[in-house]
């Protein structure tokens, strides 16, 4: 299978109810009908800031403003929601792949399990205006192509008459708000499918810190995983945020002009508060996994410290078995002329009957006191 690297910018032109068109130029004039969707790279948008600039214009009225555009352009910027009042401006991070920006730094190597070290994030920007969508994506993004490959596999048989698309439940969106809330919708759904197996990969850490048998050392790898799942909070946390701000701003909005206006206007609202939702589950989720790390590290601890006390339980009591025996044998090693039993040739064997009998009498006392026994693993 081979792997399409697209244009680093690609222009759509989406008309609900009649299909979607990708365009080889950038727009010049508004459109006659639905809404474009200039989705590029940041390196692209660094190189044809000029030119998207003027398609803004001549499409949507309008430019973007120097600190937009800087924030567009910022590898770094975490997620967040902004306004003016022509446009909105939208900031998600999502997964990074494996090529995602070169221009971005590289992020520090971690051990421990393989998925922990997968755990970087790069931002997609969304300027949504009336009827353009500019979206701003890391190099070779796949939630760009992936989403534009599915508008443009659902075009109708037909589409003089619109009949039903190649893609079954596929439906093009009504604006370019629905637009950007699908397209995040997909940045999430990332970190949704990061959960099963960030969970199967935790529990390995477990399992090797509640062996009592085993000498855990990979203390190192257990610090990055936590450092990675603090991270990955903070991300989510950005996320859910950024979008609680688009949805208190989309409150305010008035129903555009129509019959289905007010329709259009509630399921933004209804996919906005899906996407919060899905936000708030990963979060959820992370916050739980950091709190069972926590929980085993702690159990670890107890464990080694229970299984200190009893070896040293253990130890000190066969301490106390040897003192008494040490205390006749330091009695009878005195140099007295007139020891009892020591010039009698029974003598050596009475003192070793005595300590024998001391020796097992003590053994059984502390048994029954359960001084020697081990704890139960269960």
């Amino acid at each position: 299978m081979t792997v399409n690297t697209v244009a680093p910018l690609r222009i759509f032109h989406l008309q609900p109810g009649s299909g979607v068109r990708e365009l080889a130029q950038l727009p010049s004039a508004p459109p006659a009908q639905g809404f474009y969707w200039l989705a590029c790279t940041r390196g692209a948008l660094q190189e044809q800031l000029a030119s998207v600039q003027a398609a803004l214009q001549a499409a949507a009225g309008l430019q973007l403003v120097d600190l937009h555009v800087s924030d567009l352009l910022n590898a770094q910027l975490p997620s967040r929601y902004d306004y003016t009042s022509q446009y909105d401006l939208l900031v998600l991070r999502r997964l990074a792949s494996a090529g995602a920006d070169a221009a971005a730094p590289l992020p520090p190597l971690r051990s421990g399990p393989p998925v922990l070290r997968r755990i970087d994030t790069s931002p997609v920007g969304f300027a949504l205006f009336d009827q353009v969508l500019l979206s701003v994506h890391p190099g070779d993004c796949g939630v760009r192509d992936a989403y534009a490959a599915r508008l443009l596999a659902a075009q109708p048989t037909d589409p003089r008459d619109g009949r039903a698309s190649a893609t079954p439940g596929a439906r093009t969106p009504a604006s370019p708000a629905d637009l950007m809330l699908r397209l995040a919708n997909l940045i999430v759904d990332g970190f949704l499918d990061l959960r099963r197996e960030l969970s199967r990969q935790l529990d390995h850490w477990q399992t090797e810190l509640l062996r009592p048998r085993t000498r855990f050392t990979n203390w190192g790898a257990l610090l990055d995983a936590r450092l990675s799942l603090h991270e990955l909070d903070d991300v989510c946390e950005d996320q859910r945020q950024a979008v609680q701000d688009w949805i208190d701003a989309l409150d305010t909005w008035s129903a555009p002009e129509g019959t289905q206006g007010p329709r259009e206007l509630d399921l933004l609202k209804v996919r906005s508060r899906d996407l919060l939702e899905h936000i708030e589950r990963v979060v959820h989720h992370v916050r739980r996994l950091e709190q069972s790390t926590e929980t085993v590290v702690q159990m670890h601890f107890s464990v080694q410290s229970n299984r200190t006390n009893d070896i040293m339980r253990t130890l000190t009591a066969l301490t106390a078995v040897f003192l008494p025996l040490n205390l006749i044998a330091g009695i009878f090693g005195m140099n007295f002329e007139f020891t009892p039993f020591v010039h009698q040739q029974s003598g050596f064997w009475w003192a070793m009957g005595a300590m024998a009998a001391i020796a097992l009498a003590l053994v059984l006392l502390f048994w029954r006191k359960r001084y020697l026994a081990r704890t139960e693993e269960r």
